[in-house]
């Protein structure tokens, strides 16, 4: 690389840190938005809320864990209890949770083939980690915004050992199938021997669309993967459930793959306190992103924006994807311009490019976001857009 090229990647990544440290400030700032998630707080914000939250969900005069035991024990017990399954091992990572899930699949099938989506996790996010670390060998089923069909699965061109189906699908934009649609794939990897395994990282919020609990929807599964953070609000953390004689292999490859913590205890207690007062509340924000989501609609189409997507047009989940016809840099200044003058934050989440002067973002709506009015929104819209005229402009 040239000193030219150097110093022009060092100004880029200086102004990515200083659009970073930008959006931080002003998301801390803000008054009303519609979701301020616990790793925005600061470590002391933090800390003071697990010690006030905690005695709530566990006896704190109890002993620490160690390796394990204790408290993670009880954590693990109460996740087999909500998702209805023999037996649960608490993971640092959904990354190394589910690689293990599906090699100890691939050990018992003899097939190392993971069919899954193009969009999945893995195949985005991981850095081929499937292949590279876990010596497996995804193939990818269906690259359409949308979970694979029955007939996709069915007709797949060659064999594989496992089905992974990532439930909701987040980078499609949070979606589902019908419930009627995932029984039906479900059927479809069975018809080929095949075992079935859900990233569901986001599963706890399904309950609205499927309209079934979770035990029913896990249940369909050979293996679940749930998230602690995502949605719960922890620390972190992930936790596989399946059979008792899975989880207990997996317990195997966790201590291999460097998962087995000496301490766990902080991680465990935020997770049983997202168990315990966000778990409840997901039907209540899924219900209101869909009130959010019509009112983003209706404040674009009022605001004269030539083109504007919510996607799902009804949310499936409290997430979903807003796209509008302009370049993502041009979004993004004018979302921090907005909450930086205004004190309303309506879009917090970085701006992506979709395509050619196409900007793509997430929202996410959780407890600050239920005091806003479908009445809020419009109006915070249409403040949003005058902005992004002055930076288009500009």
């Amino acid at each position: 690389m040239t000193d030219t090229a150097e110093q022009g990647a060092g100004a880029e990544q200086s102004a990515r840190e200083r659009l970073r440290e930008r959006r931080a400030s002003a998301h801390n700032d803000a008054e009303r938005v519609l979701s301020r998630a616990g790793f925005r707080r600061s470590l002391r914000e933090q800390l003071a809320r697990l010690q006030e939250t905690a005695p709530h969900v566990y006896d704190l005069d109890e002993p620490g864990d160690m390796y394990g035991d204790r408290i993670v024990e009880s954590l693990e017990r109460r996740v087999a209890s909500l998702l209805g399954t023999e037996a649960a091992a608490f993971f640092p990572t959904g990354t190394m949770a589910q690689q293990i899930a599906l090699r100890c699949w691939a050990g018992r099938t003899g097939n190392p083939t993971v069919a899954l989506h193009a969009l999945a996790h893995p195949e985005v996010h991981e850095r081929n980690a499937l292949s590279e670390v876990a010596g497996l060998r995804p193939v990818r089923v269906t690259s359409e915004p949308r979970l694979p069909t029955a007939e996709e699965v069915r007709d797949f061109e060659e064999p594989f050992g496992a089905l992974m189906l990532e439930l909701p699908l987040r980078d499609a934009g949070f979606v589902l199938p019908s419930w009627e649609e995932l029984t039906e794939v479900v059927a479809a990897a069975r018809e080929r021997d095949a075992v079935v395994h859900f990233d569901g990282a986001r599963l706890w919020e399904s309950t609205v669309h499927f309209g079934r609990p979770l035990e029913e929807i896990a249940g369909l599964a050979d293996s679940v993967y749930v998230s602690f953070y995502k949605s719960l609000d922890g620390f972190g953390g992930a936790a596989l459930a399946g059979p008792e004689t899975l989880v207990e292999e997996a317990r195997t490859w966790r201590h291999r793959y460097g998962g087995t913590v000496f301490q766990q205890f902080p991680t465990a207690l935020s997770a049983l306190v997202g168990l315990e007062r966000e778990l409840p509340r997901l039907p209540e924000y899924v219900a209101h992103a869909r009130v959010v989501a019509a009112a983003l609609r209706e404040g674009f189409a009022a605001a004269g924006v030539p083109w504007a997507r919510v996607f799902p047009e009804e949310p499936h989940t409290h997430e979903f994807q807003v796209w509008l016809p302009y370049d993502p840099d041009v979004l993004a200044e004018a979302a921090l311009r907005q909450a930086e003058e205004t004190r309303t934050m309506l879009f917090g989440v970085p701006w992506g490019r979709g395509g050619p002067g196409l900007g793509v973002t997430e929202v996410t709506v959780r407890a600050d976001g239920l005091k806003w009015t479908a009445d809020d929104v419009r109006e915070a819209v249409a403040d949003f857009v005058a902005r992004v005229s002055e930076v288009a402009g500009a």
